[in-house]
């Protein structure tokens, strides 16, 4: 499947800013050809998951998809997940703080805190409603792209520019690369 003809928006773009529209219609054509494009996008992308708002497309849809890499070699395998009109229902108290990075931020990384468990519901591409809970790094992108949904970034939820780092700075301090 080719890639499509998108441009990830990046920070200072006021579209990221945005507040996403729910999904009215998951079964027309368009919505389904949008998630087609989406998980094709991320996953020539090698991202961990991308929001419709990252590339221009002001509706509340994102997808998750954990694999491990070189960045997060212990991130858990799932498979890509289309998330609709999606709602954090319960956040746990517990947070922990991670490195984090964006598409939409290249060259830069950040340590932010998140809640370590969120219990959620959204709508798949079928149009089923799913409640689920999402534990650790899975937490970590739901939270992440649904943040995308309200217009935030990660940098907004770091608590001091002490927790943001290059991402040449990053891969030497935290990775070991040289």
């Amino acid at each position: 499947m080719a890639l499509p003809d998108w441009q990830i928006l990046e920070l200072g773009h006021p579209k990221l800013r945005k507040l996403a529209q729910p999904v009215t219609n998951i079964h027309s054509l368009e919505s389904q050809e949008l998630l087609d494009d989406l998980l094709t996008f991320v996953a020539q992308k090698q991202g961990m998951g991308i929001a419709a708002p990252q590339v221009g497309i002001n509706q509340q849809i994102f997808i998750m998809c954990s694999h491990p890499n070189q960045r997060y070699p212990h991130a858990p395998l799932m498979e890509p997940t289309c998330v609709i009109n999606p709602m954090i229902l319960q956040s746990s108290e517990e947070t922990e703080k991670g490195w984090e990075g964006c598409l939409s931020i290249p060259g830069m990384r950040a340590l932010v805190p998140r809640s370590t468990s969120v219990s959620v519901r959204y709508m798949t591409r079928d149009g089923e409603t799913i409640e689920t809970t999402y534990d650790g790094f899975l937490a970590r992108i739901f939270q992440h792209e649904n943040d995308h949904l309200h217009g935030r970034l990660f940098i907004d939820r770091a608590e001091s520019t002490l927790d943001l780092m290059t991402e040449k700075q990053w891969r030497q301090a935290i990775l070991g690369e040289q």
